[in-house]
């Protein structure tokens, strides 16, 4: 354990008030607590029963532009900006096909699918055109580039320029290119055709030439952008979505070939229209449609990582492994209108702007420097004590000495086996260590669903294999993980199609939280692997970076502290017959450090978890703890509040008691009460 790390800031873990949109999170308008045996003043608290980090997420679909939060302190999309490490060259490649014209070439709405959205270019600006739309902050990109994501994820170090070469004519009509993929294999294929093309093959030679071998050699990455639609984005709508049966799909969605059905095959499901299912599929080469917003995604591979998704559309079921919160899951998908909104041209809605990197990620590329990053293991939490510490936001602008993630190396998973044939929950095994972030919605993460703290299993650095039913390296905690019970779509004749359990945004409500009746859990217990973490308060800086305090325990081990706990009597304030008073207690840290700690003990080793519970006696008189939860280091305060109303025929005067007790010794607890007057 690297207590160092923590140790230069050492401080008292008190939980914080700060505000997140109009909640209050933490023990709000408390004044901390004085010496042994004297109360606290008492808070003063609008709403006492207020949840204190209500969860609140927002479904992809019902999201607009208006949900962007920029990083506080930063401007990453300044285009003069220049990266530490490197700026990517991407070739961008402009290519059509006999049969397809570059969709932002046709009248504004012109074609089958509704598009372009804007005024159209000129094919000979093609290639400029989208160069500038990932490159530059504009009123079309909403300010909002490829690069920005890069610099704003990697602190800097990563930059991304496209570079226009150029319009290119396949040789071969699009789904000859397109009819070829998983689950199709050429079926569909028109008669007189072979549906076996490669654009690279054929595309690749033609620009090479025409920049020559020493500029062709100095692009970092090559993007062909393909005259049309990236099958991801339109199978489903313009397939099951559209037509109720494969019969039901009209001769204008059909093939050029008539005696072809009009509907093939998909890669997810048994049929889509020919006139989707024949567009290519965007791939990691780079290969997108004009419709594709995952270009961030695809770029992410060329630091030689794995994709983390999964096919929520078959049976037997799997759950995703990171879902919206995450770049290399579904979170690729990420922006206004959701999922079913990424088929518009330009790709300005949906899949417009991918979740943020995760802690593994950014690990195993090195995008996060150790100052920002603790290593703990369930031995040393057993051997020097519980950690407690603080977690700022992950997309918000590094801080010295300020967490942003936390790493708990488990060695071997010794969760039990599960079958993920039939358990569509199982993560499968091969996982070695918890991560643990801050997921705020600002920047990159400001179209993920919720905020709160993620905590993630993940496989080592080199086996990114399909452990969970697909290809599967991070596994989160899902803090809520019944079904969401939430529709997908509705079929033409009215039938509404409930999202599947492996649908990704089943995890949009799985963000721990700090607090009683969040919605959401505030600590989760792993008895196979011995661990238990704990989501004790939230906190937000004047300038808006929203950090939680956090903290692990061992079940196996408590460190060589002598533990102590302390209350004082509580002291009443409020409307007891209005929306509730508040009984305010000062609760002291009394233990002892670690024998032998001196200047590199850290301040995890410092601080104590106290489990709370109150009760109150008086005929309509109900109490209600805010936390179950507290905090303090040794020799200092906090505060808690225990929230206490009274009925309309209570008696005149309710008695609070409540009870601290520790969670690295049971045997330590400290009971104090208070008394409210209607």
């Amino acid at each position: 354990m690297r207590s160092g790390l923590i140790g230069r800031r050492a401080r008292t873990l008190a939980v914080v008030a700060v505000t997140v949109g109009a909640a209050v999170i933490g023990n709000a308008g408390a004044a901390p607590a004085g010496p042994a045996g004297a109360p606290p003043a008492a808070a003063r608290i609008a709403d006492p029963f207020a949840p204190l980090d209500p969860q609140h997420p927002e479904d992809q679909q019902d999201m607009t532009w208006s949900d962007y939060k920029k990083v506080p302190g930063t401007n990453w999309a300044d285009p003069n900006l220049q990266p530490t490490r490197q700026k990517l060259r991407i070739a961008l490649v402009g290519v059509d096909f006999p049969d397809q014209p570059f969709v932002m070439t046709l009248p504004k709405k012109s074609d089958p699918f509704g598009n372009p959205q804007i005024d159209p270019v000129g094919r000979s600006d093609i290639a400029q055109f989208y160069a500038d739309f990932y490159n530059k902050p504009s009123a079309l990109n909403h300010g909002r580039t490829v690069n920005e994501y890069w610099m704003e994820q990697t602190n800097g170090r990563i930059g991304v320029e496209f570079v226009p070469l150029g319009e290119y004519r396949a040789p071969r009509p699009s789904y000859e290119y397109g009819l070829n993929d998983i689950g199709q294999e050429g079926a569909g294929c028109p008669t007189g055709h072979t549906c076996n093309g490669s654009i690279e093959k054929d595309i690749d030679p033609l620009w090479k030439k025409d920049v020559g071998p020493d500029q062709a050699a100095s692009f970092d990455r090559v993007m062909r952008i393909y005259a049309g639609y990236d099958e991801t984005s339109v199978w489903q709508e313009f397939g099951e979505m559209k037509f109720q049966t494969p019969d039901d799909v009209p001769d204008d969605w059909g093939p050029p070939d008539p005696s072809l059905p009009n509907a093939v095959r998909s890669r997810y499901t048994g049929f889509t229209s020919w006139k989707a299912g024949s567009q290519l599929w965007g791939n990691s080469g780079i290969r997108q449609g004009e419709s594709s917003g995952t270009i961030t995604h695809e770029i992410t591979h060329t630091f030689d990582i794995g994709d983390n998704n999964n096919n929520p559309y078959v049976e037997p079921y799997h759950r995703a492994g990171t879902g919206p919160f995450d770049v290399l899951d579904r979170g690729s998908f990420n922006g206004p209108g959701g999922p079913h909104n990424r088929w518009e041209v330009p790709a300005t809605e949906g899949a417009s702007m991918p979740a943020g990197q995760t802690v593994r990620t950014r690990t195993k590329l090195g995008f996060i420097d150790d100052d920002q990053l603790l290593d703990l293991s369930p031995a040393g939490l057993a051997a020097d004590g519980l950690a407690v510490f603080d977690v700022r936001a992950r997309t918000a602008k590094v801080k010295k000495g300020d967490l942003q993630g936390v790493r708990v190396d488990l060695g071997t998973d010794k969760t039990p086996a599960c079958d993920i044939d039939k358990d569509p929950l199982c993560a499968g095994p091969g996982f070695t260590d918890y991560t643990i972030e801050t997921v705020q919605r600002i920047g990159a993460d400001s179209f993920t669903p919720d905020h709160g703290v993620m905590l993630t299993k993940n496989k080592p650095f080199d086996d990114e294999g399909d452990s969970c039913g697909f290809l599967c390296f991070s596994w989160m905690i899902d803090a809520n993980p019944q079904d969401i019970h939430m529709v997908d779509f509705t079929r033409p004749d009215g039938e509404k199609v409930m999202r599947s359990i492996g649908d990704y945004r089943q995890l949009n409500d799985g963000l721990f939280h700090a607090g009683t009746r969040s919605g959401s859990a505030y600590e989760y217990t792993d008895k196979a692997n011995r661990l238990q973490f704990y989501v004790i308060g939230a906190k937000k800086t004047a300038a808006g970076e929203l950090s939680y305090t956090v903290a692990v325990r061992s079940l196996d081990g408590s460190g060589t502290q002598k533990r102590g706990v302390a209350l004082t009597r509580g002291s009443a304030g409020g409307h007891a017959s209005g929306k509730g008073a508040v009984c305010t207690f000062g609760l002291a840290n009394t233990g002892s450090r670690a024998s032998g700690a001196g200047g590199k003990a850290a301040a995890y080793e410092n601080a104590d978890v106290y489990r709370l519970s109150a009760t109150v006696k008086g005929a309509g008189w109900r109490a209600q703890l805010p936390s179950a939860l507290a905090t303090a280091e040794v020799g200092a305060h906090t505060t808690v509040n225990v929230a206490v109303a009274a009925g309309a025929h209570a008696s005149g005067s309710g008695h609070v008691t409540l009870t601290a007790r520790s969670e690295s010794d049971p045997h330590r607890t400290a009971t104090a009460s208070c008394t409210v007057r209607r």
